[in-house]
């Protein structure tokens, strides 16, 4: 049977610019039919694995890092194999995950088109996890000589990277094992197989009310200013908002089990870390502005066991905000309404929720109460435990 961990949280932020656009508005999106604040789940996720960083649940051997530059991963060994210059080492793997070379061509557009892709090609992004930076590095240590050898060569091609190499460099790429990317997932264009399907969704946080942007005009004084110099040395403004964000995940623990290969201590770390990450890690966009560290009101964990079950509908006509109760409060006595008939038509007989409740608003008969968050961590990291046990005695 299948089991999913879905989280719903409800987060009041203070006056902050979290999650930026292209013209340095907070993001924002229409749902309902209304302006909503957004938080996009890119952001999110970065959150969550720059939190595993500086915690102990996961080790640092179990944690991805994302790049471009593999050279500097492997800096020390490739010096050390005697490569001057070590971005060369970027283009060996470049041309060992290309599908098929290009052809040569006298056109000169042929020529310039090649070339364009060529540079978008240096441009991958790979998450690669600890492991597979090991074999990287084993790698090097075998092939000194034809490393060396590249550094010598004026336009390095295809051809000239052994097929050995070549097979040696796809091989490195098929030994991931980092939390970050078994629960986010990865994706190679030219190297399909050693794709990752993520075994965690993030929605996009938004806004359960309506929200306006608003205007922060400030000027900054010239401290060595003359006297003659009056008024700011310079002058700007910057968008804000302030919202109560509605935040949903669901991770897939049987698929994260999988990615991990078949690790279930590492798996139930990853879970426990990803419960904490949800309420503790929030975007660092503009705090040194807005210092917009505000904790959730409500964490609310869901074991279920049909399908998933987003509960954004329950916003999907704003609440309006009222003197006498906390917006915080009204989204989190919507979300149980809405949640209550969604899982009477859809929800299995066995799904529980454990959650972490500061404004009294949830049901008190609608699950188990968490008095912490690491209490609720632990339950939640305690019902994947539970579901693998049975899983091991039915195979």
């Amino acid at each position: 049977m299948s089991l999913f961990l879905e989280f719903h949280v409800i987060q009041n932020f203070a006056p902050s610019n979290l999650n930026r656009d292209d013209t340095g508005a907070p993001k924002d999106a229409l749902f309902g039919g209304y302006r909503r604040a957004r938080v996009s789940s890119q952001c999110l996720k970065r959150s969550a694995r720059e939190w595993f960083r500086s915690t102990d649940l996961v080790r640092p051997g179990d944690i991805g890092t994302r790049t471009q530059h593999i050279d500097r991963l492997l800096a020390q060994e490739l010096k050390a194999a005697g490569l001057e210059d070590i971005s060369i080492f970027n283009e060996v793997v470049r041309l060992s995950l290309r599908k098929k070379d290009k052809k040569e061509s006298s056109d000169e557009d042929t020529q310039k088109k090649n070339e364009k892709e060529k540079e978008k090609l240096l441009s991958y992004l790979l998450f690669i996890s600890a492991p597979e930076v090991d074999a990287f590095k084993a790698l090097v240590a075998n092939h000194r000589e034809e490393i060396a050898a590249f550094g010598t060569k004026k336009k390095l091609k295809a051809s000239d990277i052994p097929e050995s190499m070549k097979k040696a460099i796809k091989e490195c790429l098929s030994k991931s094992r980092a939390v970050d990317v078994a629960l986010f997932g990865r994706m190679l264009a030219d190297l399909p197989e050693v794709n990752q399907d993520a075994a965690c969704q993030v929605a996009h946080a938004i806004s359960t009310h309506k929200v306006d942007r608003e205007f922060d005009y400030f000027t900054a004084v010239d401290d060595m200013g003359g006297p003659d110099e009056t008024g700011a040395g310079m002058i700007g403004q910057v968008e804000f908002n302030s919202a109560t964000f509605y935040r949903y995940a669901v991770v897939d623990t049987h698929k994260l089990l999988s990615n991990l290969r078949g690790d279930v201590q590492l798996t139930l770390a990853a879970i426990e870390a990803f419960a904490q990450a949800m309420a503790r890690a929030i975007p660092t966009g503009k705090q040194n502005t807005f210092a917009a560290h505000n904790p959730p009101s409500f964490v609310g964990v869901c074991i279920r066991h049909a399908a998933p079950l987003n509960l954004a509908n329950a916003f999907e006509k704003p609440i309006l905000p009222r003197f006498d109760r906390p917006l915080t409060l009204v989204s989190v006595e919507e979300l149980a309404a809405h949640e209550a008939k969604l899982a009477a038509a859809y929800a299995d007989p066995s799904d529980a929720w454990g959650y972490l409740d500061l404004t009294g608003a949830w049901p008190g008969d609608k699950g188990s109460s968490a008095p912490s968050l690491d209490a609720l961590a632990a339950w939640a990291k305690e019902q994947a435990q539970q579901e693998f046990k049975k899983q091991q005695q039915v195979n």
